[in-house]
């Protein structure tokens, strides 16, 4: 077991919780991204054992992070959200640096990668215009209402594992954030289920397709990932504060970019 994985699904598992921003980015800026997909791809193969010790102590440090981190979260958003939402934004700008010297690593950017770079950056940065509103706890359960939140954990989870795409920023899409971060606070293991065995059969899903671009088209997958972060980036930002609100968010978002410096000094 790589037990240093648990931090890493720690820090997985933090920005998880956060609508706007990736477990995925986080995996890039951690320099585990392609084993985490490989290891999911590879749980149904022979090597499946060296799979599951690398996944182990990765989804624990993640249960854990969702757990603990699910009642700071709702009250950082709820005290201080600009601050908050300006450490991610700091965090983000920071893992750039890193995806481009792994791009450098794996080839020349030609014209094409700069297309499919753009395109990336200008899909995520539309999810902005969707309705992020969200919607009442659900707190009456039915088989239609399970059967929702298995989809919700399913959508969640490819989006989790595509960098620049918030699996939280999809549930508030679809209207079932609100009630997962309750059954978070709560422990309730109805809902808690269902929705793990959604991200479960997503992330096993989403692996392969993703694995099958990056054995095949590295330096074009990279192009998009870059371009989905660079246009997470649109999404994540809350707007300019005013006051001694606008100094502190300044703060955070410079703890970010060191955050990411720190992490990519220990990583790379």
């Amino acid at each position: 077991m790589n037990w240093k994985n648990t931090y890493r699904g720690f820090m997985m598992g933090i920005s998880d919780v956060i609508p706007g921003v990736s477990g995925g980015t986080i995996a890039v800026l951690l320099g585990i991204y392609d084993d985490f997909i490989a290891s999911i791809d590879g749980i149904f193969t022979k090597h499946w054992k060296k799979h599951v010790r690398f996944l182990i102590p990765l989804l624990l440090g993640m249960g854990i992070a969702l757990l603990a981190f699910s009642h700071i979260i709702k009250w950082l958003f709820a005290t201080y959200p600009a601050p908050t939402q300006f450490f991610f934004l700091g965090l983000i700008i920071g893992i750039l640096p890193y995806l481009f010297r792994q791009t450098s690593e794996i080839g020349t950017f030609k014209t094409h990668h700069i297309v499919l770079l753009i395109i990336g950056a200008i899909l995520c940065a539309m999810l902005v215009f969707l309705d992020t509103s969200g919607h009442a706890v659900i707190v009456e359960f039915s088989v239609q209402t399970y059967l929702f939140l298995f989809l919700a954990g399913m959508l969640a989870s490819a989006a989790m594992i595509l960098p620049g795409i918030s699996g939280s920023f999809v549930l508030l899409v679809i209207g079932a954030y609100h009630t997962i971060i309750e059954a978070l606070s709560a422990l309730q293991l109805n809902v808690l289920i269902v929705v793990a065995l959604g991200i479960g059969f997503g992330m096993i899903f989403m692996s392969k397709v993703i694995h099958y671009f990056m054995k095949h088209f590295k330096l074009a997958t990279f192009s998009v990932v870059i371009g989905l972060v660079i246009g997470s980036i649109v999404v994540v930002f809350p707007g300019w504060p005013t006051g001694i609100e606008l100094v502190a968010s300044l703060i955070t978002a410079l703890v970010g970019l060191l955050c990411a410096y720190i992490l990519g000094k220990v990583e790379y």
